[in-house]
């Protein structure tokens, strides 16, 4: 027998099924970690393996991990006797198909039904999602782009592409997103789901998030930014938004694709983030996970800077605004909760808490970056949340796994209650 996978506190989505399809492509590799994700969120899974997804990934593997078995064939006598492939597509809460290969998109376009992937997909009634992974021009291609643009129209959400190296050597969109962001948006897309019986804790709420890097321009080709992939903030939006509550993301420049469900601005600059938080008010609930620079260029050149054999330019720098600080300002329409991210290369705690006193922020979620942390471009985060009443130490879970326990963490306050209750909320998070 095999343990479960399933940690102890799963969360709200325990109990879930998901029916992933794996399809012949390179990326199938990456879906081994997408059920390792889901299975520790107590989220069922079982899995159909295409031919050419065999090739990459073995149907052992897939059983460990899944617990259950793995099917493959359309011709299974006993199961078809039973009428296997519909059982199987209507049984789950949603169907996911990863990676979704070139092929298999037009196969699922043009209803087409020669295996026992595309004949359930063809007999669901379920929800679909699609996470596209294939060469930059296969995606590119007429014939992908009406493919994809008639699935849409039929109701598939779709994750991805995104930009990066592929496996053949070029570069571009149409590499397959990142677990932790496939399994935000299935968490994001079955919270969706249950909050049409059932309203989420933050039904009503209105949430602001801040992601991303700011890019500050020195002269039209160059910029001053930092690391920042972008990838925890966009995880906190999907969590927040998968708990019912009205999200808004305010993203810099990232490779990240929106998450479902939620209403995205793009920005570049900090002075833009800022209008754009801004125009967003008022909100209940403000996450500010953006790394902004703190520093921008006085004056920006107005064409490329060359380079000579005189002395380097002088940059004179200006302070950027305060993003975290400004929303932490008393006023009538600052946020009942103010969330900041305190990124350190040393004395982490001490210099995180100084932090949430100055900014005049509720809570700090410290993490440090660095070094070999693996944080900023990486998967996983190791954070400290501070607040007025203390600091809790998490261990190191996936950031999707870290968005969703501080999204539970901020229902707990400021979850779904009648007036009196909400007041009563509000006092606990107040410094």
């Amino acid at each position: 027998m095999i343990a479960s996978q399933a940690s102890p506190d799963a969360g709200p989505l325990a109990g879930k099924r998901i029916l992933l399809v794996i399809a012949g492509g390179i990326a199938a590799y990456k879906v081994l970690e997408v059920i390792r994700l889901l299975r520790r969120r107590g989220i069922d899974v079982t899995a159909i393996l295409t031919e050419g997804g065999e090739k990459f990934v073995t149907p052992l593997s897939v059983a460990a991990l899944t617990e259950s078995p793995v099917h493959t064939a359309l011709w299974s006598l006993t199961r078809e006797v039973e009428m296997g492939h519909i059982q199987l597509s209507r049984s789950a809460d949603l169907v996911v198909v990863a990676p979704a290969t070139a092929d298999i998109l037009a196969r699922m376009a043009n209803g087409i039904a020669d295996d026992l992937a595309t004949t359930a997909l063809l007999a669901t009634d379920k929800p679909v999602l699609a996470v596209p992974a294939m060469n930059v021009r296969m995606w590119q291609h007429p014939a992908t782009r009406r493919n994809v643009a008639r699935l849409k129209s039929d109701g598939v959400t779709m994750i991805g592409p995104d930009d990066g190296d592929m496996a053949c050597g070029e570069f571009g969109p149409g590499r397959m997103a990142e677990p932790d962001a496939i399994v935000a948006a299935i968490a994001a897309r079955l919270q969706a789901l249950a909050t049409m019986v059932e309203p989420g804790p933050l039904a009503g709420r209105r949430a602001l998030v801040t992601s991303g890097p700011t890019h500050e321009p020195l002269d039209p080709v160059r910029f001053l930014g930092n690391r920042s992939s972008g990838r925890q903030g966009n995880a906190i939006a999907a969590a927040l938004a998968a708990l019912g509550a009205d999200t808004v993301l305010v993203t810099g420049p990232t490779g990240e694709a929106p998450p479902p469900g939620v209403t995205t601005v793009s920005v570049e600059t900090a002075e833009q983030m800022l209008a754009a938080c801004r125009a967003t008010l008022p909100a209940d609930i403000a996450v500010c996970a953006a790394a902004v620079a703190d520093w921008r260029p006085a004056a920006a050149a107005g064409s490329k800077m060359k380079k000579s054999s005189a002395q380097p330019p002088s940059i004179a720098l200006v302070e950027n605004p305060d993003i975290l600080r400004t929303l932490s300002q008393p006023g009538p329409h600052r946020p009942t909760l103010v969330v900041g991210f305190a990124a350190e290369t040393d004395d982490l705690l001490n210099n995180a808490e100084a932090k949430r006193r100055r900014k005049g922020c509720d809570w700090i979620v410290a993490n440090a970056v660095g070094g070999d942390t693996g944080t900023f471009g990486g998967t996983e985060n190791t954070v400290h949340l501070l607040t007025a009443g203390g600091t809790e130490s998490w261990p190191r879970m996936s950031k999707a796994d870290v968005a969703d326990r501080l999204a539970n963490r901020i229902a707990d306050v400021l979850g779904t209650a009648d007036a009196s209750g909400s007041e009563a909320r509000k006092s606990q998070v107040t410094p």
